[in-house]
């Protein structure tokens, strides 16, 4: 099959469309650039895979269909969608300007209607696909100085629900992943004390890795998730118990 992962060139994204691959799908990597994407190409064709890069912003509605069309010539339309793209940023709710209040919203809830609307209806012709959104545990709890990425969040969400409920008895499912603390750029910057004092939260006592993200969407799209139809699956070391 083919699979497309938005804001795959680092982090999270890299390590599912490493996942995908391995798992024999062809890989559509997209990011903001072409040299970010190609990254990611590069370590997949390293390890075996087949995978290309295609550089968007997923917000903006001319470059979705931009992007989908030249994934459509020179692969074929993607039979799984994984909506990753993204980004953070912490400010307490006083603090937050309208720009970035907008600017979340645009990249994950935005970015995943028009990446969805670009590539379902293939799908439906199909009558086979699966579309994976990146969620996040702070859209099901919540996060101080986080309110405006946990609401884009908790959109998504409830995003994938009702699309699950429109499109499964057509061939397509539609589920969702909410990491919780997973070793990224991200995470990683955070002062030592934050991530010792949030390591001895978890019931685990460890923060989570990309790849182990990557293998919750490889099991998303294959028979053996058959039954799974508007989930949200959270690989969060215990962090959040639903």
């Amino acid at each position: 099959m083919i699979a497309l992962i938005t804001g795959a060139g680092s982090g999270i994204g890299a390590a599912i469309a490493m996942r995908l691959a391995q798992d024999g799908h062809v890989v559509a990597v997209n990011d903001l650039t072409v040299e970010g994407a190609q990254t990611t190409v590069e370590q997949i064709k390293a390890a075996g895979g087949d995978a290309r890069a295609y550089a968007a912003d997923v917000s903006d509605a001319d470059a979705v269909a931009l992007m989908a069309a030249n994934i459509a010539q020179e692969l074929g339309m993607p039979d799984i969608l994984v909506n990753n793209a993204g980004f953070g940023h912490q400010a307490l709710f006083g603090d937050i300007s309208l720009e970035m209040f907008d600017k979340i919203f645009a990249v994950h809830v935005r970015g995943n209607f028009l990446c969805t609307q670009a590539f379902l209806p293939a799908m439906l012709e199909k009558k086979h696909g699966h579309i994976i959104n990146i969620a996040s545990q702070l859209g099901q709890v919540g996060g101080v100085e986080l309110t405006h990425y946990a609401g884009a969040k908790a959109a998504v969400i409830g995003m994938t629900k009702s699309l699950a409920r429109e499109v499964s008895a057509r061939g397509v499912r539609v589920n969702a992943v909410a990491p919780g603390p997973i070793n990224t750029p991200l995470v990683e910057a955070l002062s030592e004390d934050w991530k010792a004092a949030k390591q001895a939260e978890l019931p685990l006592g460890r923060f989570g890795v990309p790849s182990e993200v990557g293998g919750v969407v490889s099991f998303l799209v294959s028979d053996d998730a058959a039954l799974f139809v508007g989930q949200t699956l959270g690989p969060n070391s215990g962090d959040v118990m639903l």
